[in-house]
């Protein structure tokens, strides 16, 4: 299963997010200047656990060295294909959970998750002489906050079978449920690194995201981060708008909402409303006027419940404005 994006919107821009996969991407350049020195330079950088756990070995690595690996492991990379999938997933759900702990928050939550899943491979393979590179763990905790954060969101998968490929919209919580069941099978099976790849790292990035991102949650936002909010806030809410809408009984009205930012509440836009109703989907251009406040009720005549022949009932979109971009 590859994902290829998901359908919940953020309102701020991930800077962290994607400073943290510009660094990775500047690291493995520098990777491939290293030449034959390569394999030693994984060994120093990556997280070897014998490192930690064989004497012998530990008296060639200064403390520094050693707690600088348990963080610089994770911005190396074995390929080219490694570090695409690593960034590709970090870009479709790092974004989402940087939207909701906040740029500084985000950055801790991150290399914890990392240092917390390499430790999770260092504890179960004492022994191992292997270095073990990239940011597959952390992204496993970030993986695991959005499984708790929008279990319900929508992630386009492109599925090839039998050369074929196959495009499905699958819930968070089943295609995330589904990628953790995997790695976890692949750990019971194996030694934990089959194929090289430390299954386990994966499971305590998870399942650390999962709890790092309560305990994040529950820290406020400190004065700084309100500040940056101010500079990443979106101006814009998405020009594509997914909208559900409701109705009652034999009322052949319906109701919703839409969403838009300040900035657009003062100058007016125009959003695209895609309206899912059963196996339709509708698509409407909805003009926002300029100076609406919120709770403006915008009515669309007749693109409600059909009443009859030739009568239809109205669609009502109550004005949402999402404000500076911070939950």
């Amino acid at each position: 299963m590859i994902p290829l994006r998901d359908t919940t919107p953020t309102r701020n821009y991930p800077v962290v997010n994607t400073a943290i996969i510009a660094i990775n991407v500047a690291v493995y350049f520098i990777q491939l200047m290293q030449g034959p020195e390569i394999n030693r330079f994984i060994y120093i950088y990556g997280l070897v656990p014998a490192r930690y756990s064989i004497p012998q070995l530990a008296e060639y690595f200064t403390g520094g060295q050693q707690v600088f690996s348990l963080v610089s492991f994770m911005f190396l990379h074995g390929s080219f294909w490694h570090i695409l999938g690593n960034m590709w997933s970090l870009y479709i759900f790092g974004d989402n959970v940087e939207d909701h702990l906040g740029p500084i928050r985000y950055a801790l939550f991150y290399l914890l998750c990392g240092i917390a899943s390499g430790l999770s491979h260092l504890i179960l393979n004492l022994q191992s002489n292997l270095p073990t590179i990239g940011a597959s763990g952390a992204i496993a905790g970030v993986m695991g906050a959005y499984f708790i954060l929008h279990p319900r969101s929508k992630i386009l998968t492109l599925i090839p079978i039998f050369f074929i490929p196959y495009f499905l919209n699958i819930p968070a919580f089943v295609f995330l449920g589904l990628w953790f069941l995997l790695q976890f099978i692949n750990a019971a099976g194996s030694q934990g690194t089959a194929g090289g790849i430390a299954w386990w790292a994966h499971i305590g990035g998870f399942l650390c995201g999962m709890v790092f991102l309560k305990i994040f949650s529950a820290i406020p936002h400190t004065g700084m981060s309100r500040q940056m909010r101010q500079f990443t806030a979106k101006r814009k809410t998405a020009r594509l708008q997914v909208i559900h809408p409701a109705s009652s009984g034999a009322d052949p009205h319906l109701y919703g909402l839409i969403k838009i930012t300040p900035h657009e509440a003062t100058i007016g836009t125009r959003k695209l409303v895609n309206i899912p109703l059963g196996f339709q989907k509708r698509l409407f251009n909805v003009k926002v006027p300029a100076g609406i406040q919120e709770g403006t009720v915008l009515r669309l005549r007749g693109l409600g419940q059909r009443l009859g022949t030739h009568q239809k009932g109205d669609l009502y979109l109550k004005v949402t404005i999402e404000r500076d971009g911070v939950y």
